[in-house]
């Protein structure tokens, strides 16, 4: 099987790759060193078909993905207002389950055919109201200072209900099974249904790609200064490329492309560093499929962080995280967190750098970004789009 795997994993998340291996015309398997199991298809997991497409690979958050910019605005500067920036956006931006956004958002997307092509024109209101919000799960604005002192905006989130929707409408035309361990939902490019999600995945990348860009400029007008540098990337999609001299259909979940000088943020946790990286050119890159990670990756799920209860109140397994225990973590950082739960906290993720080490020949770190400042949704606010 040609596979290439990065760093340690259980033997459930290598079935998974296994499995996406043998449906429909997958020729390459990359599973990167944050990955986990996932729905049908492993997170960190990257698949290249020749004719086929995953909806399974693409998941439920169609392009989902990071943007970071820098600020001609020292950190020094600000510092001492962080706290109230980071009210104000709170006050600005819309977090958690069917958000609507406060501002309606004119967008040129809205007038372009991919909504007939897809078939969701019926989707336009509500993609309308949602454009700008951020959801929740590990979604989040943060806030970082870089090696040079200069503060960076980045955010996490892809396209919301929309894309969530866009998915639902595709799986049942396909036969798709429910559950973690089933065969990936995969159809073929020139199929009607192919050809409509095709629209629908395009779409959605366009719509993802708005969202990020307007959260970003909302975020700088409360900061002030001036953008100086931008690295934006999807990391839930699939794109249309050559490798080898062939060209194949390569679906990414939860991995970030990395072809040579392409650039990519990728965020730690809500208390670790995060990276602006770049791929370089290297065999090993090529036989990465020009993929890195889009993370730190998950030790343990959130069930499982967050603990159970009876309906009496009871513990039924305990929390492996308490909110005491995050709390100080971020407190020893120096981050300061608007909502978030202890599903998302820095004990629930592998380390950024350790997993970045995987991958050292295949990338190189341009920026070291120290977070001061996050908001994600608070404990209550469920997102069914969450990544």
């Amino acid at each position: 099987m040609n596979t290439r795997i990065y760093g340690e994993h259980d033997e459930r998340t290598i079935r998974q790759l296994d499995r996406c291996m043998h449906v429909g015309s997958a020729v390459k398997g990359v599973l990167c060193a944050d990955g986990h199991l996932g729905y049908a298809h492993p997170i960190g997991g990257v698949i290249a078909y020749e004719e086929h497409i995953s909806i399974s690979g693409v998941g439920f958050d169609i392009a989902c993905g990071n943007m970071a910019v820098r600020l001609d605005t020292r950190y020094d500067d600000i510092a001492p207002q962080a706290a109230s920036i980071l009210s104000d956006i709170s006050r600005t931006i819309s977090f958690g389950i069917g958000q609507k956004n406060a501002v309606a958002v004119d967008h040129e997307l809205f007038e372009s055919p991919l909504w007939d092509e897809a078939g969701v024109r019926d989707l336009k209101r509500m993609a309308s109201q949602q454009l700008g919000t951020v959801g929740s799960g590990n979604h989040y604005i943060d806030l970082f200072e870089d090696e040079d002192g200069f503060v960076w905006i980045g955010v996490h989130f892809g396209s919301r209900g929309l894309g969530h929707k866009i998915t639902t409408k595709h799986l049942p035309l396909v036969g798709a099974k429910d559950g973690m361990e089933v065969e990936p939902a995969i159809l073929h490019q020139d199929s009607e249904v192919g050809r409509s999600y095709i629209a629908g995945v395009e779409l959605g990348g366009l719509y993802a790609y708005a969202g990020r860009e307007w959260v970003v400029e909302r975020v700088r007008q409360i900061i002030g200064g001036r953008i100086t540098d931008a690295v934006h990337n999807h990391h839930n999609f699939v794109w249309r490329e050559s490798h080898g001299g062939r060209d194949y259909w390569v679906v990414r979940k939860g991995a970030t492309p990395a072809f040579p000088g392409q650039r990519g943020f990728v965020g730690g946790s809500m208390g670790d560093n995060a990276v602006i990286l770049r791929g370089v050119d290297d065999p090993e890159s090529a036989d990465s499929l020009y993929s890195t990670v889009h993370g730190a990756g998950r030790v343990f799920g959130r069930t499982e962080a967050k603990g159970k209860k009876n309906k009496a109140g009871e513990w039924i397994r305990p929390p492996r995280v308490t909110r005491a225990e995050m709390d100080a973590w971020l407190k020893e950082r120096g981050v300061l967190l608007r909502g978030g739960d202890v599903d998302e906290s820095p004990m629930a993720y592998r380390r950024l750098p350790e997993v970045l080490a995987h991958h050292k020949n295949t990338i190189e770190i341009e920026h070291v970004l120290r977070p001061f400042a996050v908001a994600m949704a608070g404990a209550g606010e469920f997102d069914p789009y969450k990544d």
